[in-house]
């Protein structure tokens, strides 16, 4: 990752490796700079594993206390001050596992010097605890912690339990204990650690597509829309071409204004087909067939059909002449809209509604059909993304969702923009 660095600042890219290089050391954090246990998201499954480790921690405090007392007879201060440093530690092991380990170490090791050694110089719940807190420490640092971690266990905290009366077969088998505990605690979070990435790498890969599905809808909006002011910039061109002929007895002044507005018009135009021929694919080649609009609502509602789509449409009040963007997209809108449901719910009863208020087309697409899959699957949801920069480009509004009694629904509001 480190070739992120020679990257230009604007390049997208470095969104990307600055996020994984967050998500690095997040979960797969420094020698020095230990973090938190990762617990469960859902608190549904939080709140028990916090409950039992409660409950563990008083426990272990308990038996650490009165083991000493009741079995080795040793004075009741002592086996507090012991037991506390002990054990106490794992209630804070998943915030500061470092720390607990540190504390709780410290307790054994005196113990060790106060009980004078022997056979076991520890309560058992007591070792049972720093085994625990043991694994916290193993899930959350790195591998160069850990074997700093081991190696104090072993040398320092088991070394002098063996010098002291405890013997080196048992000590031997103490050690493997420990190194099993860090190496599982080290398995559990190496794989938290992919599966985090795997999610990250995941949600990079679905921004890419949805940024890539918006840049090729304004791109094909685009070609779109050229089209249409091409023609529009061809009868500014041949109606000035025309006006001197028209008028036998215009004025010069006026002719040279109609040559002026002629010659721009021939530039925009050359203009504008180079700039969106740049959009255009190599295979693909300037549309001659005509931009379509809603005069073709029945067509679609026919291929819908045909692909086993139950489709009807309804005109709810009087139609009036639209211009050329609002006509073409809101044709793209109600064709988006049964691609959708013929892919998503095929055999669906469809119900396209084209209503001419006031101020506004008002585009309604439903159906009742069940979703066979997530809308964001195979496609990521883009073409929805699609509606979404055609309406915005015309300052309406989008509404898409499941429907209260099943199916889904896209409703679109383009203002008439005159």
């Amino acid at each position: 990752m480190n070739e992120s660095t020679h990257l230009p600042p604007q390049d997208p890219r470095n969104d990307h490796v600055r996020l994984l290089h967050g998500i690095r050391a997040a979960v797969i954090p420094g020698p020095h700079d230990p973090r938190t246990v990762p617990l469960p998201p859902r608190l549904w499954l939080r709140v028990p594993l916090l409950l039992l480790l409660l409950v563990m921690t008083i426990g272990f405090i308990g038996g650490s206390i009165a083991i000493p007392i009741e079995v080795d007879g040793q004075n009741g201060g002592v086996s507090t001050l012991l037991g506390v440093l002990q054990a106490a530690p794992l209630l804070f092991a998943v915030r500061r596992p470092l720390a607990a380990w540190r504390i709780s170490a410290s307790g054994l090791v005196l113990g060790v010097v106060l009980v004078h050694g022997g056979f076991w110089p520890w309560p058992v719940t007591s070792f049972l605890a720093h085994l625990v807190i043991l694994f916290f420490v193993s899930m959350a640092c790195d591998r160069e912690a850990l074997v700093g971690v081991g190696a104090v266990v072993i040398a320092g905290l088991i070394g002098p339990a063996v010098l002291a009366g405890m013997p080196g077969w048992f000590g031997a088998i103490l050690a493997g204990v420990v190194l099993i505990v860090l190496s599982f605690g080290d398995a559990v979070g190496g794989r938290r650690t992919a599966e985090a990435i795997l999610r990250e790498q995941e949600e990079l890969r679905r921004q890419d597509l949805a940024r890539q599905a918006v840049l090729e809808e304004r791109a094909r909006i685009a070609r779109e829309l050229h089209d249409v002011v091409a023609h529009h910039m061809s009868v500014i061109a041949m109606q000035a071409e025309a006006a001197p002929y028209k008028i036998p007895e215009l004025p010069d002044a006026a002719r040279q204004t109609f040559e002026v507005v002629r010659d721009a018009a021939r530039d925009a135009l050359t203009e504008t087909r180079r700039v969106v021929g740049l959009l255009r694919s190599d295979d693909e080649g300037a549309e001659r067939a005509p931009q379509p609009g809603l005069e073709r609502m029945d067509e679609l509602a026919a291929g819908a059909r045909r692909s086993g789509l139950a489709a009807s449409v309804a005109v709810v009040g009087v139609p009036r002449p639209l211009a050329a963007g609002v006509d073409l997209s809101a044709f793209r809108i109600v064709q988006e809209s049964l691609s959708n449901a013929a892919r998503y719910a095929p055999g669906a009863r469809v119900w396209i509604e084209v209503r001419y208020d006031r101020e506004q087309l008002r585009i309604s697409v439903t159906d009742d059909g069940a979703r066979t899959e997530p809308e964001e699957s195979h496609g990521g949801g883009h073409g929805l993304v699609g509606m979404h920069e055609r309406v915005t480009m015309l300052g309406g509004t989008l509404a898409t969702g499941p429907r209260e009694e099943g199916g889904w629904s896209v409703v679109a509001e383009l203002p008439y923009g005159e």
